[in-house]
């Protein structure tokens, strides 16, 4: 099945460079990189990054030649088709004319190709680092190797891989071919979106998006379909788009993650966008992709 829907690739699914993985234990390559000054690193602080104005989208990444890099973990994202070498280090973001912080939500879906799969990558595996500091079988502090794609605990041995869980998101219609968005409880007021939840143990992907729509709003699903997939490091989900028919049209809001619930035809979810009842997830987001090929078109956001 391919990542693309009705208009092309998800913002963060549309990574471009090989990723490399035969190179991650080969120290005497690495360090060459590493000195190498055609050589681009990408500084990255607690998800920010620096990007400039410029390039065909508009922004674009402010990577630095090797030799300019502050020092920190470095982390292998892998090699373009001109053979140029890509790396992600941990530090504080240097100052650099023209350039500004941002972070992947706010400038993932203005990115091109080949920078956006760098900042996703390196986002992912600094938040995954960061929160997996200890050995889980002995506790002891654990060491970063296979150029960031491992932890290794020196006293025990064992060794710890990145973690993705998966997460379904669906958009259900009913009958009338109208749309469910429901308010989760801790969002901002008017925040509307699609129905999502981690995939449990021992469960299908079919499964988990039928219970998450019972358990959240009450509703039995069936016609389940798989639609694309877009890696989301916040912290480290893996998003699982697919479309849902519900047999009823009840609503009855779980009250603990789902605060609200309402169907919605497409002049309706127009109109309320338009009025500023309704605001919808940013266009980085799987749940807004998924919004707007049921709708037909691109929706605009909440007017200022």
């Amino acid at each position: 099945m391919s990542r693309k829907g009705p208009r092309g690739e998800l913002p963060l699914a549309r990574g471009v460079v090989d990723r490399v993985a035969h190179r991650r234990a080969d120290d005497e390559w690495l360090a060459a990189v590493g000195g190498d000054p055609t050589t681009r690193v990408l500084v990255v602080d607690d998800g920010q990054v620096l990007v400039r104005n410029g390039g065909q989208s508009g922004v674009a990444l402010a990577l630095l030649p090797a030799s300019d890099a502050p020092p920190g973990e470095r982390y292998l994202l892998g090699e373009d088709s001109t053979g140029t070498t890509y790396l992600a280090v941990v530090a504080a973001l240097p100052e650099l004319p023209g350039a500004r912080p941002e972070g992947l939500r706010e400038v993932g879906a203005l990115l091109a190709d080949l920078d956006v799969g760098l900042l996703t990558h390196a986002v992912a595996l600094e938040r995954w680092h960061r929160a997996h500091p200890r050995c889980a079988q002995c506790g002891e502090l654990t060491e970063p190797a296979a150029a960031g794609h491992v932890r290794r605990c020196p006293a025990c041995g064992a060794e710890h891989y990145p973690r993705t869980d998966p997460a379904v998101i669906m958009v259900v219609t009913d009958d009338a071919d109208r749309c469910l968005l429901g308010h989760q409880t801790r969002w901002p007021p008017r925040r509307f979106s699609t129905l999502a939840g981690f995939v449990e143990p021992g469960e299908s992907l079919e499964q988990a998006v039928a219970r998450e729509v019972l358990e959240e709003v009450g509703l039995v699903v069936t016609d389940v379909t798989y639609v694309a997939s877009q890696p989301w490091p916040f912290p480290s989900s893996l998003m699982l788009g697919f479309t849902a028919r519900a047999s009823g049209v009840e609503l009855r809001p779980d009250g603990v993650e789902i605060a609200e619930a309402q169907w919605f035809t497409r002049d309706e979810l127009a109109a309320a966008i338009s009025a500023g009842d309704v605001r919808l997830p940013p266009p980085v987001s799987i749940a807004r992709r998924l919004i707007e090929d049921w709708y037909g078109d691109p929706l605009p956001d909440l007017p200022a």
